[in-house]
């Protein structure tokens, strides 16, 4: 899975922007986004598009490895904002039964 947080880190300091000018930009707020990196938590879908409109960019863009566009199924955004819900125990839990099946 693409490590979101580096991508937004990425297209940040792109931008020469401090985590602050992201939130004011994003319309979240900063503590939000500096618990995202603190817990190493993947943002909500909501949060997500705030922070690609504040960017510029479409979900899709933020999701895409390489120039490929990834285009997300309304099931698939369901599935990405509860798995940003969980610990990072649990995650690696889901993935390896998800493995095994």
């Amino acid at each position: 899975m693409k490590d979101i947080l580096a991508s937004i880190t990425r297209l940040r300091s792109d931008r020469g922007w401090t985590e602050y000018q992201l939130a004011e930009r994003s319309g979240l707020p900063q503590s939000t986004i500096s618990s995202w990196y603190r817990k190493n938590m993947i943002p909500t879908v909501p949060s997500l598009e705030k922070i690609c409109d504040a960017f510029g960019i479409t979900l899709s863009q933020m999701f895409a490895e390489g120039d490929t566009p990834v285009s997300l199924t309304p099931s698939q955004k369901k599935l990405l904002e509860n798995w940003s819900r969980l610990t990072p125990e649990v995650q690696d839990a889901l993935l390896e039964l998800m493995n095994k099946i």
